[in-house]
């Protein structure tokens, strides 16, 4: 016993040293008290990743999602991610940010920057002054940037998190339901999560979890609850009776184009600055992307004869998902790997998987999101390079193996309950409140005419 408990409080005490997969979010520090300079170079790259993660929800998602349903709800699916940009930016403005960034507890941040106060003292009139984030580079020298372009670079994040969940339950929420339903899930799901992984003092990545980009924080959680709203809400009139072939899979196909374009800025801008680790996320990302819509592809020409334009698609997105977590912790024949295993088994989830259990995800968002970003975070654990993910706290790095793969499967299960149950409860409180779905009678006219009064005519 004494042993196993020696051993038990080493291995304690080398994971606790870990910090957040995404390693750069350690605590402003300098010896005289004067901040370093803004670097131009790492705050243009995350000005212009920032625009990039945006362009992936509006208007890359919107047009995913809605050459994926039928005519008569393409509109309102739209506005599903539309809106959703827009109300989490206020929630975000008012209380994500500072719940999710500051310091606070391991569990949750404060409200030192509620309403984003404060968040000008690193800004003055001819002043080139950046707040320091910590190393982010593959050398692990210091960076800054304005702390108001980290801000709106995690707000991007924050939006399309949850604008991903609305692909599970396309065609038959309420509007009203879904503008409360994001508004509290930002705040008491979202928020909580990246604090616990990606905040200074979160808990999870204090055992050493990697997730560069959002394998647990965005597409695990956006997945989890993806399929509980699912459930809740049940399949949509005539599923599995009636054809509910996609209207434009013309639209679908763009909007995967745009999602691949601007998850550059999403994989390499979390590198927070210009340099070798945003090199090599941008080259992983494009490797395991093309890797799993081939893999998708070939996996449905073997099973149904032909491939698909919306299969190869839905792969590209797999590959995306499932390296996210990986970006900036593996070699390229790591996210090759990472990449063929997406597209294939997220193709198994989206099409056998989900027919055996019987759910309606009308537009796969567990199967891609949720299952591809399993894998992924897994597969990052067993593949992670030591010299890759290295840190000021942890200068070897993680070389990968089991021991990493038991945090990392600890990340995701996490993810899984909290997100599952408080998204539940926060279904549950919708459903008193407003409601959850339209009508049967209201469903089949189609949700533009009847939410929004317009139609593609």
């Amino acid at each position: 016993m004494k042993i196993a408990s020696r051993v038990f409080n080493q291995t304690l005490r080398r994971t606790a040293a870990l910090v957040s997969a995404s390693a750069f979010y350690s605590l402003p520090a300098w010896a005289d008290n004067t901040p370093p300079k803004l670097d131009s170079g790492d705050t243009a790259w995350m000005l212009a990743s920032t625009a990039l993660v945006l362009m992936m929800t509006i208007p890359g998602l919107a047009l995913f999602y809605a050459g994926m349903v039928r005519k008569k709800n393409v509109l309102a699916t739209m506005m599903q991610s539309f809106a959703t940009t827009c109300l989490v930016t206020i929630t975000w403005m008012v209380a994500g940010y500072s719940l999710a960034f500051t310091n606070g507890t391991p569990y949750i941040g404060d409200f030192s920057r509620f309403f984003l106060h404060g968040i000008a003292a690193h800004i003055s009139k001819g002043s080139d002054v950046g707040f320091v984030l910590g190393a982010g580079t593959s050398n692990a020298s210091p960076f800054d940037i304005p702390e108001t372009v980290y801000m709106m670079f995690q707000m991007t994040f924050a939006i399309i998190t949850p604008a991903l969940i609305s692909g599970a339950f396309a065609d038959r929420m309420k509007f009203s339901a879904l503008c409360i339903f994001m508004v509290l899930w930002s705040l008491l799901v979202y928020s909580p999560i990246a604090h616990w992984v990606w905040s200074a003092t979160g808990w999870v990545g204090a055992l050493g979890a990697l997730d560069f980009a959002g394998g647990t924080v965005v597409h695990i959680n956006a997945g989890i609850a993806g399929l509980m709203c699912a459930l809740v809400l049940g399949k949509r009139v005539g599923y599995g009776r009636e054809n509910l072939a996609p209207y434009n899979v013309g639209y679908a196909v763009v909007g995967a184009s745009l999602l691949w374009v601007g998850w550059f800025g999403f994989n390499a801008g979390s590198a927070v600055g210009a340099n070798g680790r945003a090199g090599m996320a941008m080259a992983v990302t494009q490797i395991a992307t093309a890797a799993a819509a081939l893999g998708w592809m070939f996996a449905e020409w073997a099973t149904k004869g032909k491939p698909s334009v919306l299969g190869a698609a839905s792969g590209a997105v797999a590959g995306l998902v499932a390296i996210t977590p990986a970006s900036g912790f593996v070699l390229p024949g790591a996210a090759l790997v990472i990449g063929v295993a997406a597209g294939v088994i997220c193709y198994w989830a989206a099409t056998w998987l989900k027919h055996l259990l019987g759910y309606d995800d009308s537009l796969d968002c567990f199967g891609v999101h949720g299952v591809g970003g399993i894998v992924g975070a897994l597969l990052t654990g067993v593949f992670s390079y030591g010299p890759l993910s290295a840190t000021d706290a942890a200068p070897g790095g993680s070389p990968g193996g089991l021991h990493q793969l038991g945090i990392q499967a600890e990340a995701v299960v996490t993810t899984l309950v909290w997100s599952g149950i408080v998204t539940l409860i926060i279904l549950k409180i919708v459903d008193l409140l407003v409601g959850l779905r339209v009508s049967r009678e209201e469903e089949i006219e189609g949700l533009d005419v009847v939410l929004h009064g317009e139609s593609l005519g």
